[in-house]
This record gives C-alpha cells, structure tokens and sequence, in this order.
C-alpha cells in the first residue's frame, strides 16, 4: 500500500512539470532546448522506489548519472549514453524476518535513443549493463546484469544554452542470481539533471 502511495505521488509530481512545462513553452516557444546540432551534456540526481518483490526489502534508491545526448536527426532524435549509480536502500525489517536488508549498490551503463514529439518533451528508451559492486554483500552470484529503462520526459530552458531535464521511468533487471527468482532490481525513478548545449 505504502509502495502504491510512493508511485502515485511520482506520477502525480510528473504530472504538474508536464502542465508546467506545456504553460511555459507557450511563451518561450522560440526558446526550445533541442534547437541545435551540438552534443548536450547532463549531470543529474536520480531517486527511485522499488517495485514488486523487491519492495518487500528496500525502501528506495538514491544515486546520480550523467548522460549525453548525441543528434543523430537535428532537433528530434538523439543516441543516448549514460552511466550512473545507484544506492538502494535496504529495510530494517526484510520480509517480516527482523533482520535489515543490506544495500544494493549498483553501477548501470545504458545507451538508447531520445526523440521529441513536440518541443520539450520527450520519449526514451535505453539498455545496458548493471554492474553490482558490492555481490558478495547482497549474495549474488553474477557481477552484471541485463538493464533496460523506457522513460517519458521534459527540458525546461534556463536560458543560453542550459536547461533542466527532468524524466520519469521505470528500470528493470535480469536476475543477479539465475537460481533465484526474485533477484533481479526494479523501481520506478525520477531523474532531475543539468543540462547544457556543448555547441
């Protein structure tokens, strides 16, 4: 129930950038962030809450990212690269058993593809490689797992070229351990970054 409430605040806090984001490129509409040609830089903070299985726990996720964004079709179509990482919380109380959960620490690597429907709003979707720096701690036996992240998100111009990109998606794993089912990592993330224009 708690994990239910968690994911409809996400929704409904990406909800009002949306309806803010829509009111502000209506005045600004010559200002739009994916008017260049140039490679755009991003640094950003990523939160998430564990879904599934994995919600029984961990209470949520914590980390950074940075990204760029390489045009391959001018203002509407970028390849994306992106590494990160990911700290995500273990409970006190894993599973009803007492015992605290220990925290996953994950470095994902993922490329993918950005495309802009309209100006300032955008649709993506990447896959990868999540790497688990601490296996031995949280018992798994595979280093490296299979990452995919499909995502929904909108650039708000700063002026010059920065801006704020700000994106919600969910990310699933393959298992960690191939012998145990529920060992792959879920969750549905926000992402908030810096953004710039290198051209």
């Amino acid at each position: 129930m708690k994990s239910t409430l968690k994911i409809s605040a996400l929704i409904l806090a990406f909800a009002g950038l949306t309806l803010g984001v829509k009111a502000q490129t209506a005045t600004t509409a010559t200002k739009s962030t994916t008017s260049s040609n140039g490679v755009i830089l991003s640094v950003g903070v990523d939160a998430g809450i564990p879904t599934g299985n994995l919600s029984n726990a961990y209470n949520w996720n914590l980390g950074g990212s940075v990204q760029a964004d390489i045009p391959i079709v001018t203002k509407t179509l970028f390849v994306t690269v992106n590494a990160g990482y990911n700290n995500i919380f273990g409970k006190d109380n894993a599973y009803n058993t007492g015992i605290k959960a220990p925290n996953i620490e994950l470095l994902p690597v993922k490329a993918g593809l950005k495309y802009f429907p309209i100006s300032n709003f955008y649709v993506q979707g990447e896959a990868g490689a999540a790497f688990a720096l601490n296996k031995s701690t949280v018992g798994y036996t595979n280093a490296a797992a299979f990452v995919y992240a499909p995502q929904i998100g909108v650039q708000f111009p700063l002026g010059g070229k920065s801006f704020i990109d700000a994106g919600v998606r969910y990310e699933a794993s393959s298992k960690f351990t191939s012998t145990v089912a529920n060992s792959n990592v879920n969750f549905l993330g926000l992402r908030v970054a810096y953004a710039f224009d290198t051209k």
